[in-house]
């Protein structure tokens, strides 16, 4: 089983070094590994070309039945959780990078109720989650929009409101109710393709026979949001990413017509999958009481100016 496991590592990440950095073991012994179960099997289950691995025919087909083999036993070991209760376990989450500003709120709170399950978190992009969605590989993702395409289960349960930022210097941040059309005129920083903002932005935008002038693409929410303060450009970023930075007065919400973009939080996991009692116990947790304890951090901007000074005179 731990060959196989260590197997299925190599051929996801078709790197050694990765693969020992996710098993939390060395590189030559997780070269042991597979080797042994090569000599055990009787066939090659990799190539080398170049510098790359590749799988062999023979190792293409280790792989399907050693992630059917996997997927049993952590079958089997949740259904022994639930018998057991949420008094123990282990919980595998994956959430998108902008969810790692409110998810470690929820986490905490969650942890000091149930001090015993072991919690692993990955933030990661968009791409990586639909992989592990793809691969089970986690129990449960946290992103802003779930894949239509997929064979998933997704269910909101947390505003996302997406916002226009600006330096508080900009003209326009001394402006109300601005017209989208006049956003043509200005440059935007944009995340990467791919990015579910990014796939928001675009869509909100081609809907209206829009065509927005984007300056350099910016891996991070972070790097946007040091750029738009540089004054670079405007930027599109989820309204829970940048309560520090409107406190501080390093970044200004733009009064624009149609906006914020309203989207969601979702919390999904494949669907059929049979999730482990923390698993459970936390899905019910984010969806009964995220906004509660969230209440405040992520606010919709309002539309009217005297709302707005409002809220900032508190």
């Amino acid at each position: 089983m731990r060959q196989l496991k260590v197997f299925e590592a190599v051929a996801r990440h078709l790197n050694y070094t990765r693969a020992a950095e996710e098993l939390h073991l060395t590189q030559p012994a997780v070269s042991m590994q597979i080797k042994q179960l090569e000599q055990g099997l009787d066939v090659p289950l990799f190539e080398q070309l170049g510098k790359r691995i590749h799988l062999t025919e023979a190792g293409t087909e280790v792989l399907a039945y050693a992630r059917s083999i996997i997927q049993q036993l952590d079958e089997l070991e949740t259904v022994l959780n639930r018998i057991k209760g949420v008094g123990g376990g282990r919980l595998r989450i994956s959430v998108a990078t902008t969810a790692n500003y409110f998810i470690p709120a929820l986490l905490g709170t969650f942890s000091r109720r149930y001090p015993d399950v072991i919690v692993t978190l990955d933030v990661t992009n968009r791409e990586t989650l639909l992989r592990q969605l793809n691969e089970n590989t986690v129990d449960l993702v946290i992103m802003g929009q779930p894949p239509a395409e997929a064979d998933v289960e997704a269910q909101a349960f947390l505003d996302n409101p997406l916002v226009v930022v600006a330096p508080p210097n900009h003209p326009l941040a001394r402006e109300h109710a601005i017209p989208l059309s006049r956003l043509q005129e200005e440059t935007f920083l944009v995340r990467e393709s791919g990015s579910g903002t990014r796939i928001a932005m675009e869509r909100f935008f081609s809907n209206r026979h829009m065509r927005l002038n984007t300056g350099m693409e910016v891996g991070s929410n972070e790097a946007i949001k040091q750029s738009v303060q540089a004054g670079l450009g405007l930027g599109l970023l989820s309204r829970a990413t940048i309560d520090q930075e409107l406190e501080l007065a390093r970044l200004a919400v733009l009064d624009v017509s149609e906006f914020p973009i309203m989207r969601h939080w979702y919390v999904v996991h494949r669907k059929g999958k049979r999730l482990s009692a923390p698993a459970q116990a936390f899905r019910h947790f984010v969806l009964n009481e995220a906004k509660t304890l969230l209440a405040g951090t992520i606010d919709t901007p309002p539309q009217q100016p005297t709302a707005r000074r409002k809220r900032h005179s508190r």
